[in-house]
């Protein structure tokens, strides 16, 4: 094609030379563009070979350029997940820190899961979302400082008392004594330590301070059933069958006050004076086999001999702290400076162990009544 046009160039006239010579130009300059696009498009060719190479997998010229790139890209996978875990750790490190360096806030400031008593204004735990930071506030000054070491120090103590009449000989107190007062501190030790470890952890979270109240008012049920064993079985020692009738009625009361006290709202603020209600009635459901004691035996033999009176003291203290917890007394005529000390829970608190002291007191009283008096003229046998 180029040769045509060069001899028609020169076969042609000398008018038509600019002509030619503009279309020799031409040409020229398709030539020129032609040139690169094949050179691109072997270019593209190389590049996609290459390209494939290195997907399909590298030959033996591009080993080392694969193995360099391979190498690359796992160094910086390493440095990506050595930065992710070293922010992971200081952030860890952050929240340990927060929680030791936690301080006290307002009742205000509180989310409302924890507004539990707005007459108490300051020194309250935040949430701290650990179970050690709830543990370790065990030795802070806030305001379930209080609550938590009453019922700590009275679990302890119980569980003293029971390890104390569990290894008394035989000769001193035979197996089925200590079962009854075993039963009995059992009942208090269940329900100071779930009480205990309820005021330390019900700021963890509401989904845990929610599971331990419950755990909480159950224990309160079961301190009542098992103050009823001991009292009932030294107040019918002769009369087997009436004890037992009346411990089968105690235990299923306790039963349903438990079922009451997993109810999801049982725990709401609002309903305070529901929950003492409802435990306050259940204690005095022990009128019934006092009354039927004191009518076979004679009212005054109760209060001399039997120190039935020492009960009645325990009832008093139950009921008068139950009352004052109802009612949030004191701390509802001195809002704001009942906070860390004198609150009404805490005097709750001090009155149930004085109550389960004075209740061992006079069940002690009555077993000595009891087995001072030798066996029972007729004793039907228990199956």
């Amino acid at each position: 094609m180029s040769e045509s046009v060069q001899t028609e160039t020169i076969t042609k006239p000398e008018k038509n030379a600019a002509d030619n010579t503009s279309t020799a130009k031409k040409n020229s300059i398709l030539r020129h563009r032609k040139i690169p696009s094949a050179d691109l498009n072997n270019k593209s060719d190389e590049l996609i070979a290459e390209k494939t190479d290195l997907l399909s997998g590298p030959s033996n010229g591009n080993n080392d350029m694969a193995c360099s790139l391979s190498n690359e890209t796992n160094e910086n996978m390493d440095i990506g997940t050595m930065a992710q875990a070293e922010f992971q750790h200081v952030a860890a490190q952050a929240r340990d820190l927060g929680r030791k360096m936690w301080n006290v806030c307002n009742f205000h400031n509180l989310p409302q899961w924890l507004q539990d008593n707005d007459f108490l204004h300051t020194g309250h735990r935040p949430p701290l979302n650990s179970f050690q930071a709830c543990f370790q506030s065990i030795f802070r000054i806030h305001t379930e400082t209080g609550n938590i070491w009453t019922h700590l120090l009275g679990c302890i103590a119980f569980f003293v008392m029971t390890l104390y009449f569990a290894s008394r000989p035989e000769e001193e107190l035979s197996f089925q004594d200590k079962l009854v007062f075993i039963i009995y501190f059992i009942g208090a030790i269940t329900c100071m330590g779930f009480s205990f470890v309820f005021h330390t952890v019900h700021c963890h979270s509401e989904t845990v301070g929610k599971f331990f109240s419950k755990l909480d008012y159950c224990g309160i049920a079961i301190l009542i059933m098992g103050s009823f064993v001991p009292w009932l079985y030294y107040g019918f020692y002769c009369e087997p069958y009436s004890w037992i009738l009346y411990l089968i009625l105690i235990v299923a009361l306790g039963m349903v006050a438990m079922v009451v006290a997993l109810w999801d709202k049982f725990s709401d603020p609002g309903l305070r004076p529901l929950r003492a209600g409802v435990f306050t009635t259940f204690g005095l459901i022990g009128v019934i086999p006092a009354l039927h004691y004191g009518a076979v035996e004679g009212f005054f033999s109760n209060f001399t001999l039997i120190s039935l009176g020492w009960l009645l003291l325990m009832g008093f203290l139950y009921i008068s702290g139950a009352l004052l917890y109802a009612l949030r007394v004191p701390e509802r005529f001195f809002p704001g400076r009942c906070d860390l000390l004198f609150q009404s829970h805490q005097i709750f608190h001090v009155l149930v162990i004085l109550a389960a002291f004075v209740h061992y007191h006079g069940i002690t009283k009555m077993a000595e009544y009891r087995l001072s008096k030798g066996e029972c003229e007729v004793r039907p046998a228990v199956v």
